[in-house]
């Protein structure tokens, strides 16, 4: 019987829990089993082989549910193969490679808690019409008006899946 994965995921407009679905689609073609479930459903952490949490980045952190989940389930997620990722705009700023140590040091009250096998960091989508908050929207519109970002979707499908398939040494192996 094959690996079974969890991919789970916190997202706020849907570009996060994209990217989980291409995770968990990639694995699948590679032979293990991954079941893509939002942080808020997961019941039973336990009973995978290994994790891949995920969240969107918001004021410079993971959503506030995606480090209930690692907060809840640490105990698990320790004694498992455990990787995590972040979708972040502002790795779609220009020069947003530059800001790639910054996103890692926004995740690191999760390694606090958990020790990731391996971790991705990968630029998100904006539409500024799905962001909830009013004054997000707002701040956004001029963020973008200062040319901070652009509208639309900065993901990097290829990175996204080279990143998912140098899991599987270690996914396969544990």
């Amino acid at each position: 019987m094959g690996k079974t994965i969890l991919v789970t995921y916190a997202s706020r407009t849907g570009t996060t829990a994209d990217v989980a679905g291409r995770i968990g689609e990639i694995l699948t073609r590679t032979g293990v089993t991954a079941d893509v479930i939002p942080m808020k459903d997961v019941i039973n952490p336990g009973k995978y082989d290994a994790i891949i949490a995920g969240s969107s980045i918001q004021a410079s952190k993971w959503l506030p549910e995606a480090m209930e989940f690692v907060e809840k389930h640490r105990l698990v997620l320790n004694q498992k193969p455990f990787a995590m990722f972040a979708v972040c705009m502002t790795l779609a700023m220009k020069k947003g490679e530059d800001y790639r140590p910054a996103v890692a040091g926004w995740c690191a009250p999760v390694r606090q808690l958990v020790m990731p096998f391996a971790e991705g960091y990968f630029a998100g989508a904006l539409d500024i019409k799905k962001i909830p908050s009013a004054s997000d929207r707002l701040k956004f519109k001029l963020s973008v008006l200062f040319r901070v970002w652009k509208e639309g979707d900065h993901r990097n499908w290829d990175k996204i899946e080279e990143w998912a398939l140098s899991l599987t040494e270690v996914l396969k192996s544990e």
